[in-house]
């Protein structure tokens, strides 16, 4: 069969092209130059798109992923930033990603028609997203200028506290009840972007905030890159009740192919087979069904299973999937379309000015 195009849940290349990590031009991401994520690498690995991150490190401080490779963790979470410091970053990495968009080599998409227009057309399909609202004021003006530059999917919290809600740390074992969940702010959030009908993502939300999103939103409940914790028992997955309110929303899963929330173990292990990512997907879609379930990958922004290492590898993973015996109409399913069925019912059709 056609190897079907995957859009794709989550990466952080605008993080890296920001950080100078990754050049932008012909050297870098227009090229062959990029990490996880560049123009040859997507033509090679029948990438097609996704969400593209906007997110806000703090200065000076990172995670040690190098704990992560010991049988229990519990690494500690970076300080809120404040503000000014983050909306500085969300719009230089807003500017990225338009300023890519103007080079021609992807299209920033604001409806599912676009999206599948940019496909058809050869063109990476950008969704903008926000992995974090640290850069979101209180009185959303932020948001109402992102939203006119193509913002349509935004994660309340990062992990580390945000005026809006908390997150969950990076631990293991553990589940995700670690803390209180939305603030008054956050709610307002929600619902603000419930009217907006920008996507609210739950990955890195705790497991009070998961439910004060359930409650309060009228949108289908999407993660756009998590696991099943009944698999993997880190504090970033999802328990089957979690899995069970997505599934009973009608939303979706993207399985995130960070090899920590992969395994049972927890390691930070880039030897980890793809049969570990199969696994997670029949049990996500065991608990969701074949219609919620998705792609998440976090390229750019983890360590994943090495011998699919960038999205060049992407074959790999679809070879898995007939290899376990998923036909053509479900692979297409998992790859992009259900994707485009939750943004369908979530954004609407059309494009929204």
């Amino acid at each position: 069969m056609t190897a079907p195009l995957i859009f794709d849940g989550h990466n952080d290349l605008l993080l890296r092209i920001h950080s100078g990590a990754v050049s932008a031009g012909p050297d870098g991401f227009l090229g062959n130059g990029g990490n996880q994520i560049d123009m040859e690498k997507a033509r090679a690995g029948g990438f097609g798109g996704g969400f593209f991150a906007i997110y806000v490190p703090n200065e000076n401080t990172s995670l040690d992923e190098t704990e992560m490779d010991k049988p229990a963790y519990d690494l500690p979470l970076p300080e809120m930033v404040d503000w000014p410091a983050a909306s500085r970053v969300a719009l230089s990495q807003a500017s990225i990603l338009i300023k890519l968009e103007r080079e021609g080599a992807l299209a920033i998409c604001r409806s599912t028609d676009e999206i599948r227009a940019a496909m058809a057309e050869g063109k990476l399909a950008a969704v903008m997203h926000m992995e974090g609202a640290e850069a979101i004021d209180p009185d959303f003006h932020m948001l109402d200028v992102l939203y006119a530059a193509g913002l349509r999917s935004l994660g309340p919290v990062w992990s580390r506290e945000t005026i809006f809600g908390h997150g969950v740390p990076f631990r293991y074992p553990s589940t995700g009840d670690t803390g209180p969940g939305l603030t008054a702010d956050g709610i307002r959030l929600i619902k603000k972007c419930n009217d907006l009908r920008v996507l609210v993502d739950l990955s890195h939300l705790n497991e009070a905030g998961f439910w004060d999103v359930a409650k309060h939103s009228y949108a289908p409940l999407v993660a756009t890159h998590s696991n099943a914790h009944a698999i993997s028992p880190h504090s970033r997955n999802l328990t089957d009740r979690q899995l069970h309110a997505i599934r009973d929303s009608d939303g979706i899963v993207g399985l995130n192919f960070a090899v920590a929330f992969l395994r049972e173990d927890g390691r930070m292990d880039e030897n980890t087979p793809i049969d570990q990512m199969i696994k997670q997907l029949d049990y996500l879609m065991e608990q969701l069904g074949e219609d919620r379930v998705g792609l998440g990958s976090d390229f750019d922004g983890a360590t994943v299973p090495a011998k699919i290492s960038t999205i060049a590898g992407l074959p790999h993973l679809r070879s898995a999937m007939q290899a376990r015996g998923y036909d053509a109409e479900l692979i297409t399913k998992l790859c992009h379309g259900n994707w485009m069925r939750v943004l369908d019912k979530t954004w609407g059709h059309t494009s929204a000015a």
